[in-house]
């Protein structure tokens, strides 16, 4: 007998439109698990509303956005299950459950989390979604039964949770309903935004989207951060944090003639003009493609909408499934 196809579980927050971050990040390794494993796609339409519950608008807004996203980079709903979290209740249900086999000191200590919490100037003041967002996620992986979740590194305390929830659940039920996961970590790590900071994000203005006009992308390549000590054509340049760089990295296929720019570079005698021209004719040809699809998609949004609504059904009979067998477990099965 052939060994199951491993399930990926993986998706985005619907708080913006998809950047080059999310892409080189995610996306285009989506495009390629879809290939190889069975893979769903979530809109965390629900976990968005933890910090945004002050303006739900923005969720709704957003939800088609990335969907136009998705598709535009070739996610073929054919292969890829797409859903929409909040219409699928029995994440919430299970997440209820497994409230019950976790401590607030251990969310607490949890490192992404903490980070989050950081990042958002929460300190005690925490809204009690936000804190439980791994529980959340635990539903979310273990409703589908995940074996692989795509996720950057600073996320793997989120997977661990999740086991150790699995583990629990299992192991104090004495049966072998849920599964672990285990991260898939992408080669590439997060880009840094134009401005140089750590990671490129729409709440801190430094991300080009990836429906940008060929005069968005020009603009943004003409400020992005390169090098501060390179004033003068001659000097040498250095390419540690020099974001110009990095995203050639990212995005640049010939690697040959992009490591003789970097030695030139570093020796002196090239203007971060030039660079930038290579970053510039690097994306127009990576987005033009990107952008047209998108366009397409975003003339029938109906016809969008009716794919997440089929994935959504799709989703929710598996989740369903593993539901009633939880729900077995555990003496609620009534009726």
């Amino acid at each position: 007998m052939n060994a199951p196809v491993p399930l990926i579980l993986t998706g985005d927050r619907p708080t913006g439109p998809l950047h080059l971050g999310h892409y080189i990040g995610s996306l285009k390794n989506r495009v390629a698990y879809q290939h190889e494993y069975r893979q769903f796609i979530m809109l965390a339409d629900s976990q968005a509303l933890t910090d945004n519950m002050d303006n739900p608008a923005k969720i709704h807004n957003n939800l088609l956005e990335v969907a136009f996203d998705y598709l535009a980079v070739g996610i073929d709903p054919a292969k890829t299950t797409i859903f929409v979290q909040s219409q699928v209740p029995e994440l919430a249900e299970l997440a209820f459950y497994y409230l019950n086999l976790v401590t607030v000191a251990r969310l607490e200590r949890n490192p992404t989390v903490k980070e989050e919490i950081r990042l958002r100037n929460f300190e005690r003041d925490i809204p009690a979604g936000f804190l439980t967002y791994p529980v959340s996620q635990a539903a979310d992986i273990t409703a589908f039964k995940a074996t692989l979740v795509p996720v950057g590194e600073d996320q793997i305390p989120m997977i661990e949770q999740t086991n150790e929830i699995v583990r629990r659940f299992n192991r104090t039920y004495n049966c072998e309903t849920l599964v672990e996961a285990r991260a898939l970590v992408p080669e590439v790590g997060r880009l840094p935004g134009l401005d140089g900071r750590a990671k490129m994000s729409k709440s801190l203005g430094n991300a080009l989207n990836l429906g940008a006009s060929e005069q968005e992308i020009s603009k943004a390549v003409k400020k992005i951060y390169t090098d501060p000590q390179h004033l003068r054509i001659e000097d040498p340049g250095h390419l540690e944090g020099n974001v110009a760089f990095i995203w050639l990295d990212a995005f640049d296929d010939d690697r040959a003639a992009l490591e003789e720019m970097k030695a030139h570079y570093v020796r002196g005698g090239l203007a971060d003009s030039k660079v930038k021209a290579r970053l510039e004719a690097c994306l127009q040809e990576l987005l033009a493609p990107i952008r047209a699809r998108r366009e397409e998609f975003a003339r029938d949004p109906a016809e969008v909408m009716r794919i997440l609504q089929r994935g959504t059904e799709a989703a929710r009979e598996v989740a369903a499934r593993t539901m009633a067998e939880v729900k077995a477990v555990l003496g609620l099965n009534y009726f």
